[in-house]
């Protein structure tokens, strides 16, 4: 949903610099690894020290490599099957990056172990949600459907987080975790049936 909206803004945005980087003969691989590098990088250092807004921010600049390699993708003629899998790859391990640090510091300086169960109930739930779109499609189904894909669940969880950060009632964090893990929760259930009713049509 977030993603039909915001494709063409992004895109726009920073095609300039996709441009650049080809020409200075950058390939979108090298862009993929490096994002994930940085915004991983980022989390483990000022997430677990309750550095809540500035390492937002910070991931937040690495995680726009994700919209940078699709553009420089297109743009040389490289969107292929390999780019497809190391760039989905690559954010499974963001994402898991992302919610473990911040849940290792709920249980830990941020004392708050609700907040800390709800993020990796978004976690493991978040990692269904792209499992079960990944199995479906090996077997040759569609499955394109949900509330709760994964730009959903960044938006989600870096906006709270860096706004906590900022004083934010941590208790705000903590309703959208817990939403984000009951629209994850519906997105599995969606898929399923998606793959359910498909199956039966094959049979």
């Amino acid at each position: 949903m977030l993603n039909r909206f915001a494709r063409t803004f992004f895109t726009r945005l920073f095609t300039p610099l996709a441009k650049a980087l080809l020409k200075a003969g950058v390939s979108p691989d090298a862009v993929t690894v490096a994002g994930t590098l940085g915004a991983v990088v980022s989390a483990l250092i000022f997430y677990p020290q309750g550095q809540l807004f500035w390492g937002t921010v910070a991931i937040t600049v690495f995680i726009f490599s994700d919209v940078v390699d699709g553009i420089m993708a297109r743009l040389s003629g490289r969107h292929g099957l390999w780019g497809n899998f190391l760039d989905s790859t690559l954010d499974r391990v963001v994402d898991g990056v992302l919610f473990s640090t911040v849940a290792f510091w709920y249980f830990t300086g941020g004392n708050d172990p609700v907040i800390a169960t709800a993020a990796l109930a978004c976690l493991v739930l978040g990692m269904l949600v792209s499992y079960a779109r990944a199995k479906a499609e090996a077997l040759g189904f569609e499955c394109n459907v949900g509330i709760a894909e994964r730009a959903e669940r960044l938006v989600a969880l870096l906006v709270m987080t860096g706004l906590t950060g900022l004083g934010l009632p941590p208790v705000v964090l903590l309703v959208t975790l817990v939403l984000l893990a009951l629209a994850s929760l519906f997105t599995i259930g969606q898929r399923v049936e998606t793959v359910r009713r498909q199956a039966a049509a094959v049979r």
